[in-house]
């Protein structure tokens, strides 16, 4: 049997600033700790995108951000930020059956220096 690719269209909102309540030193347990926040979300797509075809065959990219600057309890502490991704990521996928999958880069800028980007990249894959 022949496995065929499926097409996918991904969506991308890059380097969103957030503070978030975050971390499991002492230090880092009192005050939002500042985010840089990437996210990424592969849906199926469909056959063609004519002129005229409406953002329902699509994706608002406003959705992915909103995933992140208001979908995020402002007030529940979160010990690592792997759990913010996969809050990110529960978000979008309850959003709409077409994510297949979806992709969170979380860089900790109270801890990076002189340009480097300390944190991580999950990707979660539809349920």
């Amino acid at each position: 049997m022949i496995e065929t690719a499926e097409d996918l269209l991904r969506l991308e909102v890059s380097d969103i600033s957030i503070a978030l309540l975050t971390g499991i030193l002492s230090e880092e347990t009192k005050l939002p700790q500042p985010l840089r926040i990437s996210v990424t979300a592969d849906l199926r797509c469909p056959d063609r995108f004519a002129p005229d075809t409406p953002l329902t065959a699509s994706k608002n990219y406003l959705d992915l951000k909103r995933a992140v600057t208001e979908a995020i309890p402002r007030d529940v502490h979160f010990g690592l930020i792997e759990s913010i991704a996969d809050h990110i990521a529960d978000t979008l996928f309850l959003q709409d059956p077409r994510v297949r999958r979806v992709s969170v880069k979380i860089v900790k800028l109270a801890i990076s220096h002189n340009g480097e980007s300390i944190g991580l990249t999950m990707v979660r894959h539809a349920p």
